[in-house]
């Protein structure tokens, strides 16, 4: 682990503290991949408390941590909102990627700690996630998107529906490990795709996983750096020969 990941998790830690010592609920910035693994990775007794995390929908690849004290006797609510980003005029708008809304956020100043997953509603309008105080800002000042006027309206995150689209994919294994579902998933050869494992590329509900014979668990959230995620949902049958039917959704 190099110093500025040891500083993070160094950071991971007082946050626990502080949650421990004041017995409040105590958030961090939207988490990457990488900074989930750390934290996921963290031995127990190094935290001072507890923890959940979220990021907006239930397959969100960064989100947020919540520590939480022993007695926590209240309700709480992650402070992000939902910020929706459609085209003044839809006729003349661009075809937009995620990159161009990232951009577009990016060179108003904004960390990108401070902005969760950017989900792309269609062609030319999107949701992205962002921390709460910095809410205000984006509504006010994200007015073009490359060429495109656009105007940003402020959503709250308990009235905010969404369920990613996917494709269902079916068919029969020799096993649940994991090289044998990314294989299936991907639509490829499981020799092909154990480097992206020993790669650090692959990760199970936001922990690195380096193991080709890691076995899924039904409800898991794979996601694979520059190829896209999937959810492991179980086993079908099994057949005579020993072999699984199992089916995945890969998400869009």
């Amino acid at each position: 682990m190099d110093r500025e990941e040891l500083l993070f998790q160094k950071r991971l830690i007082d946050l626990s503290r502080t949650a421990y010592q004041r017995g409040i609920v105590v958030f961090s910035d939207f988490l990457n991949l990488n900074e989930l693994n750390i934290l996921h990775t963290l031995p127990k007794e190094e935290l001072y408390s507890g923890y959940g995390t979220f990021g907006g929908y239930a397959a969100s690849e960064r989100q947020m941590v919540a520590f939480l004290p022993d007695a926590l006797c209240y309700e709480f609510l992650y402070p992000f909102l939902v910020l929706r980003i459609r085209p003044l005029n839809k006729k003349f708008s661009e075809d937009l990627t995620h990159r161009d809304y990232l951009g577009a956020i990016l060179n108003l100043g904004i960390e990108r700690c401070k902005i969760g997953d950017i989900l792309l509603v269609n062609t030319c309008e999107a949701v992205v996630f962002v921390s709460d105080h910095m809410s205000d800002f984006l509504a006010q000042n994200l007015t073009r998107i490359r060429h495109t006027p656009v105007v940003a309206s402020i959503e709250e995150l308990q009235e905010f529906q969404y369920e990613p689209s996917f494709e269902e994919i079916r068919g029969t294994v020799a096993s649940v490990r994991l090289d044998t579902l990314l294989a299936l998933a991907f639509s490829s050869s499981r020799s092909r795709l154990s480097g992206l494992i020993e790669g650090k590329k692959v990760f199970v509900n936001g922990r690195m996983i380096v193991s080709n014979g890691y076995r899924l668990k039904e409800g898991d959230i794979i996601s694979v750096r520059g190829m896209g995620k999937f959810c492991y949902d179980g086993v079908l049958s099994e057949t005579r020969k020993g072999r699984y039917s199992v089916v995945v959704r890969k998400y869009s």
